[in-house]
């Protein structure tokens, strides 16, 4: 896995190549993945990495690409504005999304 990709479309090309074929989406508890029919809660899942994206003119472009590994094995990858999951999302899966600096 890369440290760093010059854009979100490459980044999504390789991740998906190498291992995180599943596309995720936010949902209140968790994630969900429309192609297997399935949602896993908060705790149910590990973000193995993450990038940030940055838009070069307009700050509403930047975005996060969450590499995840579900607990039953499943990997993918959810990309989402910067802190737009704090909506109508649990506060597990807040947590579970938080960005550390230390990483």
């Amino acid at each position: 896995m890369q440290k760093s990709y010059s854009s979100l479309s490459v980044a999504i090309e390789d991740l998906q190549k190498n291992g995180f074929p599943e596309d995720f989406n936010l949902v209140a508890e968790g994630i969900e993945s429309k192609s297997l029919k399935r949602k896993w809660k908060a705790g149910d899942l590990e973000v193995i990495k993450f990038y940030r994206f940055e838009g070069m003119t307009d700050p509403g472009d930047n975005t996060i690409l969450f590499a995840i590994e579900t607990n039953d094995g499943h990997k993918g990858l959810l990309v989402d504005a910067y802190g737009a999951y704090e909506g109508d999302v649990s506060p597990e899966m807040i947590k579970k999304l938080s960005i550390r600096h230390d990483e």
